[in-house]
């Protein structure tokens, strides 16, 4: 039997690059500021309760695949520690995991990347208009079908490269659908639950539930 975690991440600015200010501003246009606010502050308790999981593993024989990572070997691991360097607390923790001796095995293919990276580059730079009609009249990349290309390849990836009784851990967004592409030998633990997450940002855009919200950002700071 294979054994895969899955970390369902919650990506914070540093993950986003030259788009963070724009992804930010419209975020805080769909939430609000004291809500968007208060996002950014239980993203960093969940990512301190993640990196506390995983400092009390010991990672020597852990294989670990991560959303957006198009290559292994040396490579890989440079760009791990440049998103370690510029701040991002997904990568701080796999470029740890790395010098305490996991291996990083190749995620993604380029190809799809590039298509994703020119997708977030256009509704970044959409004005709200142009959101709102983009379904009807824009041209651009079809995102829905996009992520369902990337999840097949991911899936099929992990199933090829997960080796017997090996294993892993994938960080991954909450929103992909892999872990149902799986092989049926490889057991998935979640390190928190995706469905729960995919709640809490249906609650946090929606700006409507306060109960409900709270419930969930509880559960995301809550420890492991």
């Amino acid at each position: 039997m294979r054994k895969l975690l899955y970390v369902p991440i919650i990506h914070e600015d540093a993950d986003m690059g030259s788009v963070a200010s724009s992804i930010g501003k419209k975020s805080v246009e769909m939430c609000g500021m004291e809500r968007w606010e208060r996002h950014r502050e239980i993203v960093t308790r969940f990512w301190d309760r993640i990196s506390a999981y995983f400092e009390e593993m010991d990672p020597r024989d852990l294989v670990i695949y991560q959303d957006g990572l198009m290559v292994d070997g040396e490579l890989g691991r440079r760009i791990i520690e440049e998103g370690a360097k510029k701040g991002s607390r997904n990568y701080r923790i796999v470029h740890d995991l790395v010098k305490r001796g996991g291996e990083i095995r190749k995620t993604e293919d380029m190809a799809l990347i590039k298509k994703e990276l020119e997708r977030i580059l256009q509704l970044a730079q959409m004005e709200p208009e142009q959101e709102t009609n983009s379904h009807a009249s824009q041209p651009g990349i079809d995102g829905k079908r996009l992520m369902e290309e990337r999840d097949r390849f991911m899936a099929k990836t992990i199933n090829e490269t997960l080796k017997s009784r090996e294993k892993g851990v994938l960080f991954l967004g909450a929103f992909h659908n892999v872990l149902s592409r799986l092989a049926d030998d490889i057991a998935v633990t979640e390190v928190k639950n995706a469905r729960k997450v995919k709640q809490y940002f249906a609650s946090l855009i929606s700006g409507n539930d306060t109960l409900d919200f709270n419930q969930l950002a509880a559960y995301l700071v809550a420890d492991i």
